[in-house]
């Protein structure tokens, strides 16, 4: 009774936990890891928020082209006056002569307009430099966008299969509390006919609560794991589906990881596009030790003056050219350039940087594939033996061999090696991953998801050449 009671639950904890929980078994509504991770490429609030960013950083590049585009300018006046003027009628009078005054004493209503428009000949090459700097910025903020592109769909892997590996665990704890429970009944069964003795019925006991106890821990990483999910992919999780690991999408060995990853890698080519957006800033700031040369064209219409009553409407137009050379303006524009120079070497700095941490990034990501393979092999290996075990040690507490004790650490064996095998198969998804994140290759092209591509060039597009305007392309 004993061997068949505990032997039929084992092999049901195994059967249901490692291979339904962890591959699947038909689930009502399924949900795969592909549709998590486009899920998470269209909801997720971070990647969306950098895409904002990515947009907003667009918009430096009209800004700094405004620089080659005229400035117009209108001013309209107008208003009511009083005036009153007391003049000298004799100036020149000879001396002795008494002076003689006008009064002039009125109102009238002035007013009128100026158009002025003025354009920058010459200033430096600043706009150029303001432009080229502007395009490297919007170049670097794509790759920070890819950066967290990776990051996001990386995490959805990870909650995905995190998840996963709870339920499994979780279904596992609670068979094997089960389980514990039969154990626990068929030794009390034994102790009033006297088979075994009050220990081993307190030992029982005291497994029971420590496999409750385990289901609480297990409930909770669960809980944890939901959560998670949620927050990463945007919505509730429903049965989940196996996932597969997707080292067919890496190089074939750690040589060509390290130089994938050293040419495509998102953080390795912002870095060097920063580099360039240092570099234009050290011209911008040289060129304000060049002239300024600016045309100045203006318009002007009056009616009525401010100033006399006689005068009924005057025109004025001018145009102008102004030519400014810097002399010494406190220094502050050398001090701006040596700064540039200075920010210009720190971007080469991390670019170095960038790569020598993609390179270790690549280098952990290979290994931790590799221990994540061969651990599948050994904790399968464990599993098997321990069910070996179990079921003799049974035998052998049958015929008064082996102890109660004996069977439940054989069982608690058991379920340990069938948690690492679970974990072990986690870690073995989530391994893939996290290569292919490190050599720059997890995208939604190269996992082939169907999904609508974000295409950050068609916003930059849009707004790159505009000349007025305030409603944004999505019509806000």
């Amino acid at each position: 009774m004993l061997r068949r009671g505990l032997s039929g639950l084992g092999n049901g904890l195994a059967v249901v936990a490692i291979v339904g929980a962890v591959w699947g078994v038909g689930p009502v509504r399924a949900e795969t890891l592909e549709a998590a991770l486009i899920q998470a490429y269209q909801n997720n609030p971070t990647l969306n928020s950098q895409r904002a960013a990515l947009r907003a950083t667009d918009e430096g590049v009209p800004q700094a082209l405004a620089g080659y585009r005229p400035r117009v300018t209108v001013t309209a006046t107008g208003g009511e006056q009083v005036l009153s003027s007391t003049s000298l009628t004799n100036p020149t009078r000879a001396p002795g002569t008494p002076a003689t005054y006008f009064t002039q004493n009125g109102n009238n209503a002035p007013y009128g307009a100026t158009a002025t428009i003025s354009q920058t000949i010459f200033n430096g090459f600043q706009t150029a430099n303001r432009t080229r700097q502007a395009e490297a910025a919007v170049l670097a903020a794509r790759e920070t966008l890819r950066v967290t592109e990776q990051t996001v769909l990386l995490n959805a892997a990870t909650a995905y299969m995190n998840l996963l590996r709870d339920t499994a665990i979780l279904d596992l704890q609670r068979r094997n509390v089960e389980v514990l429970q039969e154990q626990l009944r068929q030794t009390r069964d034994r102790f009033n006919v006297g088979e075994v003795t009050r220990t081993d019925v307190a030992q029982s006991e005291s497994s029971l609560a420590a496999g409750r106890s385990q289901v609480l821990t297990a409930q909770s990483n669960f809980a944890t794991s939901q959560a998670t999910y949620r927050q990463v992919i945007g919505t509730a999780p429903g049965k989940l589906t196996p996932g597969t690991p997707v080292d067919r999408f890496s190089p074939p060995n750690l040589n060509g990881a390290y130089g994938l990853a050293m040419a495509t890698h998102p953080s390795v080519t912002s870095a060097q596009y920063n580099i360039d957006t240092a570099q234009q800033a050290v011209k911008v700031a040289e060129g304000a030790l060049y002239p300024t040369l600016s045309v100045q064209g203006s318009y002007a219409q009056n009616f009525m003056s401010a100033s006399s009553l006689n005068t009924m409407q005057t025109t004025a137009a001018t145009v102008l050219g102004t030519l400014s050379v810097p002399i010494y303006q406190g220094g502050s524009e050398y001090s701006l350039i040596r700064q540039a120079k200075e920010t210009l070497g720190q971007r080469r700095l991390d670019f170095d940087g960038a790569r020598d941490q993609v390179r270790q990034g690549v280098a952990q990501s290979w290994g931790q594939l590799d221990a994540a393979k061969a651990n599948i092999e050994a904790t399968t290996a464990q599993v098997q033996s321990t069910e070996i075990a179990l079921n003799g040690i049974r035998e052998e507490a049958r015929v008064g061999q082996r102890t109660t004790f004996d069977v439940l650490t054989a069982q608690q064996n058991l379920v340990n090696a069938r948690v690492a095998l679970v974990t072990a198969q986690r870690d073995r998804v989530v391994a893939s991953y996290s290569l292919l994140s490190a050599v720059g290759r997890l995208t939604p092209p190269v996992l082939g998801l169907q999904v609508p591509l974000y295409r950050p060039t068609v916003h930059y597009e849009q707004v790159r050449d505009s000349w007025a305007g305030v409603r944004t392309p999505d019509g806000r």
